[in-house]
């Protein structure tokens, strides 16, 4: 199953998808379209997996995913890697047809950028880290840096922790409010004295609309309470459950 999204559906000359779990062949609980291969899951289910995603998006394409970190480096692609080489980053852009940039999420949001004008894609990785320190902006950058103009720059955030779900601790909310007081309007008090709830999509659109990009637009739904459409990290360490499958977004250029 794939969910798209009309800000980039509506764009000629390219296929994105934000992938569910559903759909693939792993079992357990990496059932069943678990696109990461460091998760834990046998190597060549995973592949099978990827080859499914990549059969439904775009037959013709190279699927490539970084060794993600939670940070805010981007990298340019200009031809596909080996899985070996993969660069330890959280965002991807290029002006490249048939490359599929993919994004591995179960909880973080996946974000993807086009310009239809100069024909420059990218992918980001948004974890509250990767969002905090700037990945958004900096995908945003990288885009500029080979042709495309922030204003024409269409940008989608995928399925990832709603803020009903994600609960945190005193402590977290001064990380954001030392780098933008107005960050503080994405805490809402929890159930629990001294915790907040955290708007992670609501935050990383935030950060994306102060950038300057054209269009930003959000799906939806909350990687944690929809446990049969996704993966979730946090889900799964609740229910004392070590292993968890990732979700696959990818946008490629035709």
């Amino acid at each position: 199953m794939m969910i798209t999204l009309d800000v980039l559906d509506s764009a000629a000359g390219i296929r994105h998808a934000f992938f569910t779990r559903r759909g693939g062949v792993s079992t357990g609980s990496y059932a069943s379209l678990n696109c990461g291969f460091g998760s834990g899951d046998a190597e060549e289910d995973v592949a099978q997996n990827r080859g499914i995603a990549m059969d439904r998006l775009d037959p013709a394409a190279r699927l490539v995913t970084c060794y993600q970190i939670h940070s805010a480096k981007v990298v340019i692609v200009e031809r596909p890697w080996p899985r070996g080489q993969a660069p330890r980053a959280d965002g991807m852009v290029t002006r490249v047809s048939d490359i599929a940039l993919g994004v591995l999420t179960a909880d973080c949001a996946p974000i993807l950028f086009h310009d239809p004008v100069a024909r420059v894609i990218g992918a980001a990785h948004g974890g509250w880290r990767g969002a905090l320190g700037g990945v958004g902006e900096e995908t945003v950058a990288t885009m500029e840096a080979i042709g495309a103009e922030r204003g024409r720059i269409r940008a989608a955030i995928g399925p990832c922790i709603g803020r009903n779900s994600y609960e945190v601790g005193p402590e977290f909310p001064q990380r954001f409010h030392a780098a933008d007081a107005a960050s503080m309007s994405y805490f809402a008090a929890a159930p629990r004295v001294g915790h907040f709830m955290f708007d992670l999509p609501g935050y990383i659109e935030h950060r994306l609309v102060r950038t300057g990009v054209g269009i930003v637009q959000r799906v939806p739904h909350d990687t944690f309470a929809e446990d049969g459409l996704f993966f979730s990290y946090r889900r799964s360490c609740l229910r004392g459950e070590r292993a968890y499958g990732r979700g696959l977004s990818a946008i490629v250029l035709k």
